[in-house]
C-alpha cells in the first residue's frame, strides 16, 4: 500500500487541489486496499469450511470446526490489513497539493 500511495501521490495531490476533503482521500485509499483483503478472507473462509470435512476424517476425537478460530483469524487479518492501509492513507491525506503539483 505504501508503494501504491507513493505512485499515486500526484493524483492524490490533484484531487486535494480540486477540493477533495482529507476524509474522501482516506476512504479512497482504504477502500483500494481493503477490497482485496475482504475477497481473500471470504475465499479463505469458504475453503477452510469446505476442508474441515477432509480434516475430520484424518484427525480423530478433535473438533475441527472451531467457531472461535473461524472468527478470530479473519478478524486479526482484517485488523492488520486495515492498519497497513491506514498508515499510508493518512500520509496521503497530509500531502501538500502544491508540492504534489510542482513535482509533476
Amino acid at each position: 500500500m505504501a508503494y501504491s500511495v507513493g505512485q499515486r501521490r500526484n493524483e492524490l495531490g490533484v484531487r486535494a487541489a480540486l477540493g477533495a476533503e482529507s476524509g474522501v482521500l482516506l476512504w479512497l485509499v482504504l477502500r483500494e486496499g481493503m477490497i482485496p483483503v475482504a475477497i481473500g478472507i471470504a475465499i479463505g473462509l469458504g475453503a477452510a469450511a469446505s476442508l474441515t470435512r477432509v480434516l475430520s476424517t484424518l484427525v480423530f476425537e478433535i473438533n475441527v470446526f472451531d467457531p472461535f478460530t473461524f472468527a478470530a483469524v479473519p478478524l486479526l487479518l482484517a485488523t492488520t490489513a486495515a492498519v497497513a492501509c491506514y498508515l499510508p492513507a493518512r500520509r496521503a491525506t497530509r500531502t501538500d497539493p502544491l508540492v504534489a503539483l510542482r513535482n509533476q
